[in-house]
């Protein structure tokens, strides 16, 4: 399913193992662990990470990943698991040549009409203190922090977005 966001984004549903799906997740990853470790990261640190918190569930029927273009390029990425009641946002990354251009916003609002189609009526994500742009990204666009819905070791905020069908979607 192929979705036009915002000016110039579009975004395709993929299964995790696509070709840009993989350079994504990689991308995603690269930068979780280097600015986790606060410096490059070393040989295997990248490839154990990715081995800790895989993401193969981000494709039907547990979930759904989105890659990102803008124009030609290859931008960003998110994606969705459906849990009991909800749906868990993961996985949100824009390549920093794309950053400040709506690429954020476009996944969110991507994933939100993913979410709303497969009849969850909110998503959920959790964060860590030090993706303090993720955080804000999240608070305009309406995700509201929330207590501790899960229990992950680098799990140390979480927010919430209700969501509806009609104008504006957000409750």
């Amino acid at each position: 399913m192929t979705t036009a966001i915002r000016s110039q984004w579009v975004t395709d549903a993929v299964r995790p193992d696509h070709p840009d799906a993989t350079v994504l997740l990689r991308e995603y990853m690269t930068e979780m662990v280097v600015r986790y470790y606060g410096r490059p990261a070393r040989p295997g640190e990248v490839d154990a990470a990715l081995a800790e918190m895989p993401s193969d569930d981000l494709a039907y029927p547990t979930g759904v990943l989105l890659t990102a273009h803008r124009g030609a390029d290859l931008a960003g990425c998110a994606g969705l698991r459906w849990r009991p009641g909800f749906a868990e946002l993961t996985r949100v990354y824009v390549r920093p040549a794309q950053r400040g251009t709506g690429g954020g916003a476009a996944l969110l609002a991507a994933v939100e009409a993913q979410a709303l189609a497969a009849g969850a009526d909110r998503i959920r994500l959790d964060t860590r203190s030090d993706l303090v742009e993720a955080r804000a990204l999240y608070a305009r666009h309406g995700y509201r922090e929330i207590p501790a819905y899960s229990h992950g070791p680098y799990a140390e905020h979480w927010f919430e977005k209700e969501l509806t069908a009609g104008p504006g979607r957000a409750k």
